[in-house]
């Protein structure tokens, strides 16, 4: 039985995707920026099966990281791929403890086209919404000409995750 308990803790701990090290990099300078601190500690936030089960296939729930510094938790960030014309982009989504919306950065962008969405300016539009926004593209999200595959994407993945974290405030 003892046997039993290592092999499935080992699994469970290898089936942990971690961030790679250079996307790491890039979400610790957000998070030092945002919460103005120097050190944290990342948690992997542990969900309730029955909650994983509400939620929709694109949620990686080995994705979603709890923020702490010296025991204070300070928020979470979300790390996720969303699809664009002909690929994928990695971003981060950096939220405060009450799941709002603090910041969006595109980690790494593989297009010819629609690098538009990497823009701060861009991404700006998403701070501040919460698990109950729902973000209409070309309403509460401005179009991007040429990057309307990517745009409407994001959008779409930030909408996704809200619909997802509002399961975990139930």
């Amino acid at each position: 039985m003892r046997s039993f308990a290592y092999i499935l803790t080992f699994l469970c701990l290898s089936s942990f995707a971690d961030i790679p090290k250079n996307y790491q990099k890039k979400i610790d300078k957000e998070i030092f920026s945002i919460f103005e601190i120097e050190t944290y500690k990342k948690e992997l936030v542990v969900i309730d099966a029955a909650v994983l089960e509400q939620m929709n296939g694109e949620f990686d729930s080995n994705s979603f990281f709890k923020i702490v510094e010296q025991e204070e938790h300070l928020g979470y960030f979300y790390f996720g791929t969303a699809p664009s014309k002909a690929d994928v982009f990695d971003y981060v989504v950096i939220l405060d403890k009450d799941l709002i919306i603090k910041k969006i950065k595109i980690l790494a962008y593989r297009e010819d086209w629609g690098g538009e969405i990497t823009s701060k300016r861009w991404l700006k539009q998403f701070a501040g919404s919460n698990p109950e926004s729902s973000l209409k593209y070309g309403t509460d999200v401005m179009g991007i000409s040429g990057a309307t595959i990517s745009a409407r994407s994001m959008t779409n993945a930030v909408n996704s995750l809200l619909l997802n974290l509002s399961k975990l405030q139930d």
